[in-house]
């Protein structure tokens, strides 16, 4: 243990206007940033929860209003405190937050004007701003006793109690914008929309058990479930305890597309579309925090976009898996990678099973079983794909030979031709690299140099010279794989 009684010590406290430009810079996009303040609310047992704005080009403002239980006046200047939480403390397991900065960071990457008014039950209201243009001119970190209209206060009096966060100077947002503008009016719901639909994901649980109600615009954001746990036809898995039972994880296998009406599908595909969904979804207090990654362990690749795997941890894990001050990045510890990465495995091989056969619901009566044309097969460590010889079809072409040879061979031909698995080798290919095998790769190949031979012998007969008949059979799929038998073919 150093006794640091020996050191001499000097201040080095961080330069207000240049640290509060840096709190800027940490990356939040809107709807991240407004998900973070809505955050603060449901900490603070709010049931119902408004966020609103008013488009005035870029004097634009936006608020995030909540009835939860308010704040005194030294509890709102501790909860504008840049770090006003150790993330180290101990907090109550429905803490949403855990660095204490997440009201100041989330409001500062957007605006430079940041008030709260706030009232507890029995109490006058009280405010305080943080503005930025005033911390760099002072360069001190003071707030400013400044409520940007009367009309926040006429709002908080009709609360028992409650808080509203102000957005003003919106200036990453609207900049620049006139409120005649029409276009700059459509960008700007455009991305309200954005942010309506990122609140309906992230906060989803919580709008599904009546916890909370988000209105946007006084209009209610309904929930989004990516799971689509209503329709009969997505498939659950059983939950999986991990981490000694403190992390939970389950999987969903979503319907088919032919299963579902066009609508719900077009409702599926989430903000990102659906394949920028599949993947793990990491919750934290029934919050989302990372919604549709393979947190390293896989590519996003078109047939997996069926999969969706819901994993649930408590916020006392949050150093562990290494959550960031925006909730947007989650990174599971060393030891359940493997873990995930089974479990997952799983639900990827039945979401491939329901993209390739396209959800068909018809299924083999008892002692009935599915008998494919193409067969998939590994020879090695290369995977290859043959004709199931004991198909119907083909013992009836078998058949339809012995009188009629040129029907039948047009008849296997053209079933060849419709039936290529074309999707399980695209699948293959695509999972793993070098997957699928080269012809006659693995096996004897004399049939090869056989046929080789044989067709060099009938171009000789019919006067061709050596080098035309050679020339002929490399030009033919699949000699041309064989250079080496010219040497044994003369």
């Amino acid at each position: 243990m150093i006794d640091y009684s020996k050191y001499d010590t000097t201040p080095a406290v961080p330069e207000a206007s240049s640290m509060i430009e840096t709190f800027r810079a940490i990356g939040y996009s809107i709807e991240a940033a407004v998900a973070d303040i809505i955050d603060n609310s449901i900490s603070a047992g709010a049931k119902n929860i408004w966020v609103s704005f008013d488009w005035l080009g870029s004097q634009t403002w936006l608020s995030v209003k909540d009835d939860g239980c308010g704040m005194n006046n030294n509890e709102l200047v501790q909860a504008m405190r840049p770090g006003s939480k150790n993330p180290l403390d101990d907090r109550s397991i429905k803490d949403l937050g855990r660095f204490g900065l997440g009201l100041k960071t989330a409001s500062f990457s957007q605006c430079r004007k940041l008030s709260v008014i706030s009232k507890k039950d029995n109490f006058k209201a009280v405010y305080w701003t943080w503005d930025l243009d005033f911390v760099n001119e002072t360069g001190k970190w003071e707030l400013i006793r400044y409520l940007p209209e009367n009309k926040f206060g006429t709002e908080i009096d009709k609360l028992n109690s409650g808080t509203i966060v102000i957005w003003n100077d919106i200036d990453r947002l609207v900049k620049n914008f006139h409120s005649e503008d029409k276009k700059a009016l459509e960008k700007f719901l455009l991305i309200m929309e954005q942010v309506k639909k990122h609140l309906a994901m992230v906060f989803h649980r919580f709008l599904e058990n009546g916890k909370v109600k988000i209105y946007l615009q006084d209009r209610l954001v309904e929930a989004w479930n990516p799971f689509l746990i209503h329709e009969s036809a997505t498939q659950g898995f059983p939950d999986e305890p991990l981490q000694n039972g403190k992390v939970t994880v389950k999987g969903y296998v979503l319907p088919h597309r032919s299963k579902i009406s066009e609508e719900k599908y077009k409702n599926a595909e989430g903000p990102k579309g659906w394949n920028e969904q599949q993947g793990f979804y990491i919750y934290r207090n029934e919050r989302l925090l990372l919604a549709g990654d393979w947190l390293g362990l896989f590519r996003k690749e078109e047939h997996y976009k069926l999969a969706r795997i819901q994993v649930d941890i408590p916020n006392s894990l949050d150093a562990e898996w290494q959550i960031d001050i925006k909730k947007s990045v989650a990174r599971p510890p060393l030891v359940l990678r493997d873990q995930l990465k089974a479990y997952a495995g799983q639900i990827r091989n039945q979401a491939v099973e329901v993209y390739r056969h396209k959800g068909k619901s018809v299924r083999p009566l008892p002692g009935q079983k599915f008998v494919p044309l193409w067969i998939d097969h590994k020879r090695g460590d290369k995977w290859f794909y043959k004709i199931n010889r004991e198909n119907p079809i083909i013992e009836k072409i078998k058949k339809q030979a012995s009188s009629d040879p040129d029907k039948a061979v047009e008849l296997l031909i053209r079933f060849i031709e419709e039936t290529i698995p074309t999707k399980s080798i695209y699948i293959k290919e695509a999972s793993e690299e070098d997957a699928l095998g080269k012809p006659f790769e693995g096996v004897d190949q004399e049939p090869i140099r056989k046929a080789m031979k044989q067709m060099y012998d009938k171009l000789i007969g019919e006067g061709k010279s050596d080098e035309k008949a050679k020339s002929i059979i490399f030009n033919i799929e699949p000699f041309n794989l064989f250079p080496h038998f010219f040497d044994f073919i003369t």
